[in-house]
């Protein structure tokens, strides 16, 4: 299942059953979890942690070191889950000092070309598109998708089961359930294909509209302060209004 024609350093550790292609490039200081496939021309590099199940398409570079000038060699890692898809010419970059991980849920498809920098937090089942590209320190949480050519800034937070429009640019944070398109990027309404598709009830669905509604009403403060005066606080809810006055620094977009 190991080809002789991949380079695996003897200190990498690989898991039960798994499948490594000619010409798989291995470095010191690796962990693969069991069933993992590594195709060929890909490369893990120091500090990478892999769980089970993952498949790593041809051409990826897995654990890259930081592409942060204020990087200096610190000893940090790239830590993933199981059973994620990460397609060709992939990078994931390890963390800094910052935070000192890179962390890669379950799940997840990250599709051909896309980048994921230094310290970011990507959460479980999620789909980054073709050539996105994410910044260090950025943080996405589950379900997202993120349509192709997606660019997003540093320090940003993307919230849960969002879709964003393709070839679109993230410069504030993106709040849970919603699509968030045009140019500049804007509220264009609830993920309700999406958020149907997971399970969510119709009363749920309703709750989210409201809040948003009242969210951007007027200013920011004042829609909070009405979405806790006149709505109950279900999951849903409490999760903008926490994403808006306790995750968020950067922001939200607007609609």
């Amino acid at each position: 299942m190991i080809s002789p024609l991949s380079h695996i350093h003897p200190g990498a550790k690989i898991g039960e059953n798994c499948t490594i292609e000619p010409f798989v490039y291995i470095e010191d200081n690796v962990i693969i979890g069991d069933n993992c496939h590594i195709m060929a021309h890909s490369s893990i590099l120091s500090g990478t942690r892999m769980g089970n199940g993952n498949r790593v398409f041809h051409g990826a570079v897995i654990g890259g070191i930081p592409q942060d000038l204020k990087f200096v060699g610190e000893d940090t890692t790239l830590e993933i889950g199981d059973n994620n898809t990460i397609r060709e010419n992939v990078t994931l970059n390890r963390g800094t000092a910052s935070k000192g991980k890179t962390v890669i849920g379950s799940n997840n498809l990250l599709m051909e070309n896309c980048h994921i920098g230094h310290d970011s937090v990507l959460g479980n089942n999620c789909i980054i598109g073709n050539s996105s590209k994410i910044a260090g320190e950025v943080v996405i949480d589950d379900f997202a998708i993120l349509s192709a050519c997606t660019l997003v800034h540093q320090f940003s937070h993307l919230g849960c089961h969002i879709m964003v429009q393709g070839g679109s640019k993230a410069t504030m944070d993106i709040p849970p359930y919603i699509i968030a398109g045009r140019e500049p990027l804007h509220y264009c309404g609830e993920n309700i294909v999406g958020l149907r598709r997971r399970g969510f009830s119709n009363e749920a669905i309703k709750n989210i509209h409201q809040a948003y509604r009242l969210l951007y009403e007027g200013t920011v403060t004042a829609g909070l302060a009405k979405i806790k005066e006149t709505m109950e606080m279900t999951p849903e809810v409490q999760e903008i209004v926490d994403f808006v006055e306790k995750k968020s620094e950067r922001g939200i977009i607007k609609k």
